[in-house]
């Protein structure tokens, strides 16, 4: 998993609530497990005006214009800005998937759906939650000024606006330190891969007919 320490990218502003999982990534896209690829179907009901479906050449599908991420002042964006409650609906881990996949390392908003909020440090997305007043505030700012920017300086737990002004964000320390350390569930347990390889050959010794 790619580690998150600070990161500095144009903010892109989503500006719907509930946003659930099912349009983040539609459920017909979801027939691989693999953790790449999901990028270019991210949103896509609201990205294409034509239905998509798996295998489709994406480059030929006509955009909407209207859709943030189509918009060429928020091309190339890394930084989601959102409303409440992102993430909700079903569990599917391919929604984070598609959001790193498309290029995003952080999501801001007020609040996110449990199951959404936790998939998301297991894959080296960062959500930050920050009160609905200050999400308004970077909302109009995004708004009002092309090429808005924001700094994520993880291990200060910060928010950096271009004038310099910090916003702190809480984090639970176990996650910081995981993805500070690109740790998912799978290098967490390899940390301790020489005390699994000792007890499978003493487990091999002492029981060798499991074998």
């Amino acid at each position: 998993m790619q580690a998150f320490t600070q990161h500095q990218g144009l903010v892109a502003p989503l500006d719907r609530p509930n946003v659930d999982t099912d349009a983040i990534i539609p459920k017909q896209f979801l027939k691989s497990i693999k953790r790449s690829g999901f990028g270019p179907n991210l949103f896509d009901e609201w990205r294409y005006l034509d239905r998509g479906e798996p295998g489709m050449d994406q480059a030929r599908r006509p955009r909407n214009p209207n859709f943030v991420l189509n918009q060429e002042r928020y091309l190339g964006a890394s930084i989601l800005l959102a409303r409440e409650n992102f993430g909700c609906g079903s569990s599917r881990e391919h929604a984070p998937w598609a959001l790193a996949d498309f290029g995003f390392r952080a999501v801001i908003a007020s609040s996110f759906a449990d199951i959404f909020f936790n998939n998301c440090y297991k894959n080296g997305l960062l959500p930050i939650v920050l009160d609905s007043a200050t999400v308004e505030r970077l909302f109009r700012a995004t708004e009002a000024s092309p090429g808005f920017r924001l700094k994520v300086d993880l291990p200060a737990q910060r928010v950096v606006l271009p004038d310099g002004e910090t916003l702190r964000f809480e984090i639970d320390p176990f996650r910081k330190h995981c993805l500070t350390n690109g740790l998912d569930d799978i290098g967490l347990t390899l940390q301790h891969a020489e005390v699994i390889r000792e007890f499978e050959a003493r487990r091999r010794a002492e029981q060798p007919w499991l074998f």
